[in-house]
């Protein structure tokens, strides 16, 4: 069973996240979600408990249940780390080296592919200092799928919606299965 940590930003596409989880349940991975404090105002840790069959991660010092760091664990038992929805916060927080909270901490430390599915307005997305980051990420490695364009929640329409999610849960799969 492939172990995926499925990390969920503060985005309004965090509710899409339940989603995902389920879908990689289905597909035999065991999921651990991990929760930015943003992404708890757009969906609760106990729907993504549920979900994905895992107790989910929401704080970085939440940690009383063994002497060992619990992110560590998590980055070194990943074989990918899903970010879905990828806000433009936690874009420049990866690029920058910056371990703030649980999910960047388990970015910095894990060996496993890191797949990216950005969800924000347009006008985000397409700012240089969010192409920067992108490019970063993309030189060190990192897989992105998306946005897609449509309807954004903001009222505008252009990219910046999260890719359709059995794109994700497909390019997921692809991604685990040419992991030895």
């Amino acid at each position: 069973m492939k172990s995926v940590i499925l990390g969920i930003t503060g985005s309004i596409a965090a509710y899409k996240s339940a989603d995902i989880a389920s879908q990689l349940v289905k597909n035999d991975c065991a999921v651990t979600c991990v929760m930015t404090k943003d992404s708890q105002q757009f969906i609760t840790p106990l729907t993504l408990k549920v979900l994905s069959k895992n107790a989910v991660v929401t704080d970085l010092f939440d940690e009383k249940d063994n002497w060992k760091p619990g992110h560590i664990q998590l980055a070194d038992s990943a074989n990918l780390l899903l970010i879905a929805p990828a806000t433009a916060n936690i874009l420049a927080s990866l690029a920058n080296g910056f371990a703030n909270d649980t999910l960047t901490a388990i970015a910095l430390a894990t060996r496993a592919p890191i797949l990216i599915a950005p969800a924000m307005n347009g006008k985000m997305w397409l700012h240089p200092a969010t192409q920067r980051n992108v490019k970063t990420l993309l030189e060190w490695g990192c897989h992105f799928i998306g946005p897609d364009e449509g309807m954004l929640s903001c009222g505008y329409e252009g990219i910046g919606r999260l890719w359709p999610l059995d794109g994700i849960v497909e390019r997921a799969l692809q991604i685990l299965n040419s992991e030895p």
